[in-house]
C-alpha cells in the first residue's frame, strides 16, 4: 500500500476495527507524543482477558503508578554486582548445560531457557531448577493455547505470592530482594498496595514479556552474525580483552558491559531488521487530523517499526547487515523504534540490553 500509493498514512481493518497505519519518523513522534492525551492504549478484548489488569492494558494514572513502582527492578539503578553476577552465572550455565559438545543447536529453543531463567531468578529469586522447569513448560504452552493455560500459571504465581508474604512477615527475605518482595511491601506514592492480583498480572505480563522479546532477539541476532562471520570477526577483539583481563572466578563489571560498544551496535542492527516487537495499537480518545487526514474518535492506530526500520530513504543498504549505521549519532529521532517510545516506551529496554550483552559475551568467549 505505502509503495502504491506513495503515502504514509493509510485505512485499513485489522482484527474487526476500523485502523489507520501511521508509518515513519512522523507518524511515530505524533503517536509516542500524544500519548494519553490524544490517543490511548489499545488491545483486543481477548488479550485483555488473558493479561488483565497490569502495565500492557493499562493507561492513564494507574499505569503511570504501576510504572514508576516496577521501572527501578529493570532500570541500570538495580544492576548491581549481584545483579550481573546472576545474569552471568545463568549464561554460563545454559551454555554448558545445553549448548556445548552439541553438533547442532535450535537456537530459539535454548535462548528462551536461558531469558526465562533470567528473569525468574531476578523478578522472583525463584532459584529451583524444577520449579523453573514447571513454569517453563506452562509458558510454553500459554504461548500455543494462552486461554487453556493462564489459569494453571496464574495458581503457580499465587502459590509464590503467598509464600513470599509469609517469608516478609517473619522476615526471612528482604523487601529489596527482587521486584516481587518490592510490590507487597511497598505502596505506590499514594500509599495504595496493588492487590496480589494486579501484581500477578505484571508479573505474568514481565515473565513473558521479559523472555519472549529477548529471546527473539539474540535468536535473530546469532543468525545475522553466522551470515555475516568474515565481517564479524575481527571486530569482537574488545571481548577477548575483557576475558584476558578477568581472574579464574571473577565476573563482569558494570564497566566491563560499556565497553562492548561493537556488541552492541550488533544488537541494534539485529533489532532493525528483525524487531522483536513489529507494532503496536493506540486508539484515539478524540478526533484527530494527521497528514491531512480525518480520523475519527475511536478509530484505532497503529504504529509499525518494521515499515519503518526498512525504510530505505531513512536506512542506506536497508535490506543489508550493517552495525556500524548505529555509531556516532546513529538513526535520526523516532526511525528506529525496537521499544516503542513515550510513555509507553518499554521499560525493560536497559534489561534486554543487559542481558543480550552477558549471554553474546559467554557466547563469543567459548564459540568461533
Amino acid at each position: 500500500i505505502v509503495d502504491k500509493y506513495k503515502s504514509k498514512v493509510f485505512k485499513t481493518s485489522l482484527m474487526g476495527q476500523s485502523v489507520a497505519v501511521l508509518y515513519g519518523p512522523s507518524g511515530n513522534k505524533f503517536l509516542f507524543s500524544n500519548e494519553n492525551k490524544l490517543v490511548t492504549v489499545w488491545w483486543p478484548s481477548s488479550v485483555r482477558k488473558i493479561l488483565g489488569t497490569c502495565i500492557s492494558t493499562t493507561g492513564g494514572l494507574q499505569d503511570m503508578h504501576m510504572r514508576k513502582m516496577v521501572s527501578y527492578f529493570v532500570s541500570p539503578d538495580a544492576f548491581t554486582k549481584l545483579y550481573i553476577k546472576k545474569i552471568y552465572l545463568t549464561a554460563q550455565q545454559q551454555i554448558v548445560n545445553h549448548w556445548q559438545g552439541n553438533d547442532e543447536i535450535k537456537v530459539f529453543e535454548a535462548i528462551r531457557l536461558y531469558t526465562f531463567e533470567v528473569a525468574c531468578r531476578l523478578f522472583m529469586s525463584i532459584e529451583e531448577p524444577m520449579q523453573i522447569d514447571k513454569l517453563v513448560s506452562l509458558f510454553n504452552v500459554f504461548i500455543k493455547w494462552a486461554k487453556r493455560a493462564t489459569n494453571s500459571i496464574r495458581n503457580e504465581l499465587e502459590k509464590i505470592v503467598k509464600h513470599r508474604r509469609v517469608a516478609l512477615e517473619e522476615k526471612t527475605v528482604v523487601p529489596s530482594q527482587d521486584l516481587l518482595s518490592h510490590l507487597l511491601f511497598y505502596p505506590d506514592e499514594n500509599g495504595k498496595f496493588m492487590s496480589d492480583e494486579v501484581i500477578i498480572n505484571n508479573i505474568l505480563m514481565l515473565l513473558f514479556a521479559g523472555h519472549d522479546t529477548s529471546s527473539s532477539v539474540l535468536t535473530m541476532l546469532i543468525k545475522y552474525l553466522i551470515h555475516n562471520t568474515l565481517k564479524s570477526m575481527t571486530k569482537y577483539s574488545h571481548q577477548n580483552k575483557i576475558v584476558s583481563s578477568k581472574k579464574d572466578g571473577e565476573f563482569l563489571e558494570w564497566e566491563d558491559l560499556q565497553k562492548m560498544k561493537y556488541s552492541w551496535n550488533v544488537a541494534p542492527e539485529a533489532m532493525r531488521l528483525s524487531p522483536p516487537l513489529i507494532g503496536a495499537l493506540r486508539e484515539a480518545v478524540v478526533d484527530l487530523n494527521y497528514g491531512g487526514y480525518h480520523i475519527p474518535k475511536g478509530w484505532k492506530l497503529y504504529w509499525s517499526s518494521s515499515l519503518t526500520h526498512r525504510d530505505a530513504s531513512l536506512f542506506k543498504d536497508n535490506k543489508n547487515f550493517d552495525p556500524s549505521r548505529f555509531e556516532g549519532t546513529g538513526p535520526i529521532p523516532y526511525s528506529y523504534v525496537p521499544f516503542g517510545g513515550g510513555p509507553r516506551m518499554c521499560l525493560g529496554k536497559e534489561f534486554a540490553r543487559l542481558e543480550i550483552l552477558i549471554f553474546l559475551h559467554n557466547l563469543v568467549k567459548i564459540f568461533k
